[in-house]
């Protein structure tokens, strides 16, 4: 029955395939069928205007990017075979794929990626995504190029590209950060546009990229075809087409069972509850082992300005059950905001002690003023429970339910004391204090940040792991005595195999990549 869907659908599709300038086309296709919870928003890589994961998991598929990333932090090759820094860590050079070509088959060398970023650094080109390049030497903190400057990119030969920063950075590092931002664009198809007419292109429209898929029609917000790029220098799958559409998310476990999908973003991922529904169904459902979600609660250090206060608050909570409540089992309490599972580990623990708690309290000179807990609708039993926890060292606090955008808002304003949130964590040691605890974004209102800033710069600096672990050991320690901010829990995922395809890896969907060119349908 799958086949003869297939069937139908490739069908339909060949007058679409032909228009496009595709490959000649037979209605023997195998389609896989792909399922999204929320639509892309450009197909345009740097033109996003909500840089959501959606679009990066849309643009993973037409266009190249450096490198592949892994769920626990390590990189293959992708659109370069190796790199090595340079400079006296000021630089990385990336030797790139000799095989790697356009869907209208021109080469890709060194000038399209240094053309690319030129472009997308230029003042005159109105590109959302060019604060990606804010690293770069000779650009402004928004990513655009400063005039009389040097732009830090250079094609050193066809196959050769040299970048170059404005501190010390590793090549790990720029990737796991920025490689899900960074594009190749076919920049021999834009060499007579003026940079402030490059976003009006009929190009991205139908666009021509280098990456494992090539376009083939969209319906806007609906769904997009795309037919297998068989010429993909990492190979390419068994199956023909994928065909993506955008469905509600309640639907998306149903259409896998009943057959109507192969496979969903982002990962498979499943609650515990629809796991079981999963596997009623005959579906495999595997635990995965790197974490997807990162727990903190936000301290406001202007409001709550006694460090043994935010310790007594840490040693109140009882993360165990909130972590329990939150996840399901699919967790872990936590003393730090270093990833599990990442190469970089953190010695400190985690326990609840009520009477340190109390004892903290009294030694930092509580008063018993109230303190506000904000958090979004779907997270008020956590707060509640927080309360009930913080009242049994005699902390009060009261809860204000409020969307994501006013709870972020308000932190940055002031506005209250605590919030609950929860991030997709990375694998770079600073993941979470490096962007938090910075001068453009205080989020927690410390009041002197150079003793963090301190630790942070020279772990950047650092060269070699041993060097890094040690400074963020000592970072660790001071974040844990000064507690800005109170790591709660790292909770995990449920994945759900696809009943027809295999050599999935699901949990580097995370990083908004998949290894669509390892894909193989399974065999009866």
């Amino acid at each position: 029955m799958r086949r003869l869907i297939a069937f139908l659908m490739a069908a339909v599709l060949v007058l679409g395939l032909a228009a496009c300038g595709g490959e000649e086309q037979t209605a023997e296709q195998v389609t896989v069928r792909y399922g999204l919870s929320n639509a892309w928003d450009s197909l345009m890589p740097y033109n996003s205007p909500s840089g959501s994961n959606y679009t990066r998991i849309i643009c993973d598929k037409l266009y190249d990017r450096l490198a592949y990333v892994h769920a626990d932090g390590t990189l293959d090759p992708r659109g370069a075979t190796s790199w090595e820094s340079a400079d006296d860590g000021m630089a990385v050079v990336f030797h790139l794929d000799e095989k790697a070509a356009f869907h209208d088959g021109t080469p890709v060398t060194a000038q399209h990626w240094a053309d690319t970023i030129a472009l997308i650094t230029n003042p005159s080109c109105p590109a959302l995504g060019r604060g990606t390049f804010s690293v770069v030497a000779g650009t402004d903190e928004n990513g655009c190029a400063v005039e009389g400057e040097t732009l830090g990119v250079e094609a050193v030969d066809d196959y050769t590209l040299k970048l170059t920063f404005k501190s010390p950075t590793t090549p790990e590092d720029f990737l796991l950060d920025k490689n899900r931002e960074l594009y190749v664009l076919p920049s021999h198809l834009l060499a007579d546009t003026d940079p402030a007419q490059i976003m009006e292109l009929d190009l991205w429209d139908a666009p021509i990229g280098s990456g494992p898929c090539k376009f083939v029609e969209e319906i806007p917000g609906s769904q997009l075809m795309l037919a297998v790029n068989r010429d993909y220098q990492l190979g390419s799958p068994d199956f023909d087409q994928l065909v993506i559409t955008v469905m509600d998310k309640s639907n998306l476990l149903p259409s896998l069972i009943s057959g109507d999908l192969d496979y969903y973003a982002f990962g498979g991922n499943v609650s515990v509850e629809d796991a079981e529904t999963a596997k009623a169904s005959g579906l495999e459902v595997v635990e995965g082992e790197v974490p997807n979600t990162f727990y903190e609660l936000m301290l406001n250090c202007e409001t709550i300005p006694s460090a043994e206060v935010r310790r007594a608050i840490d040693l109140a909570l009882d993360k165990e059950a909130l972590c329990l409540q939150s996840t399901q089992g699919l967790g872990e309490p936590t003393a730090t905001d270093i990833t599990p599972g990442t190469e970089y580990t953190c010695t400190l623990t985690w326990a609840r002690d009520v009477d340190q708690a109390r004892t903290l309290l009294e030694q930092g000179g509580y008063d018993g003023r109230t303190y506000t807990l904000a958090c979004t609708s779907n997270r008020s039993g956590l707060a509640a429970l927080m309360q009930q926890e913080l009242a049994e060292v005699g902390i009060t606090v009261t809860i204000e339910t409020v969307d994501s955008a006013a709870l972020f808002s308000g932190m940055s304003d002031g506005k209250y004391d605590m919030a609950i949130a929860s991030h997709t964590p990375g694998a770079l040691p600073l993941w979470f204090t490096g962007s938090r605890l910075s001068e453009s974004n205080n989020i927690f209102h410390i009041a002197d940040l150079e003793p963090y800033t301190y630790y942070m710069d020279q772990i950047r600096a650092a060269s070699g792991w041993e060097k890094r672990q040690v400074l963020l050991d000592k970072l660790q320690e001071l974040l844990a005595d000064q507690r800005p901010f109170i790591p709660l829990w790292f909770g995990r995922t449920l994945h759900v195999q696809s009943p027809t395809v295999d050599n999935i890896d699901y949990p580097s969907s995370s990083f908004s990549n998949e290894n669509i060119w390892a894909w193989r349908m399974k065999t009866d």
